[in-house]
């Protein structure tokens, strides 16, 4: 099977189980080689998520991975939060965090910046509004951002600020 659809199935399936089960699914990847394959699978819930909401969804997607023969050889499937400094996969993702730290790796340069760190400010359509660091207010398209990470700082996420 061509790995870009057995991606795509996964992300459904996996999808279709956090709805189901009440969480959020934020992002699957699929890795490793036709033979040693590694199932990624990363979800949230409001108020953080446990080790059995974790076992729990694992248990629902391997069975409906099984029960596709998707993936014809062993594989492993890990299912985990996307913790503190979780990647931002998204446009929605940026409207979500809006107000907190991110890193942003830029497609090319901006005010002669590859990267960015600061604060996400705000998003209107695909245009986000970042606070950096060092060249103060940018806007930048969602489509100009390569990669991009929260950044976890402990006064603010404790209240400290």
């Amino acid at each position: 099977m061509d790995r870009e659809f057995v991606d795509k199935k996964i992300s459904e399936i996996a999808s279709g189980v956090c709805s189901r089960l009440g969480f959020e699914f934020v992002h699957s990847e699929l890795a490793g080689t036709k033979r040693n394959a590694t199932v990624r699978v990363f979800i949230d819930k409001d108020g953080g998520l446990t080790i059995d909401d974790c076992a729990d969804a694992s248990r629902a997607i391997e069975a409906e991975l099984d029960a596709l023969d998707l993936i014809p050889d062993a594989y492993v499937l890990e299912v985990s939060s996307p913790g503190l400094e979780r990647e931002l996969y998204t446009i929605g993702d940026f409207r979500k965090f809006a107000g907190k730290a991110a890193r942003l790796k830029l497609k090319s340069e901006i005010n002669g910046a590859k990267s960015l760190k600061g604060t996400i400010i705000s998003v209107a359509g695909d245009e986000i509004v970042f606070a950096d660091n060092r060249l103060g207010e940018v806007k930048l398209g969602y489509d100009q951002v390569q990669k991009a990470n929260l950044v976890f700082d402990i006064s603010e996420d404790l209240g400290k600020k």
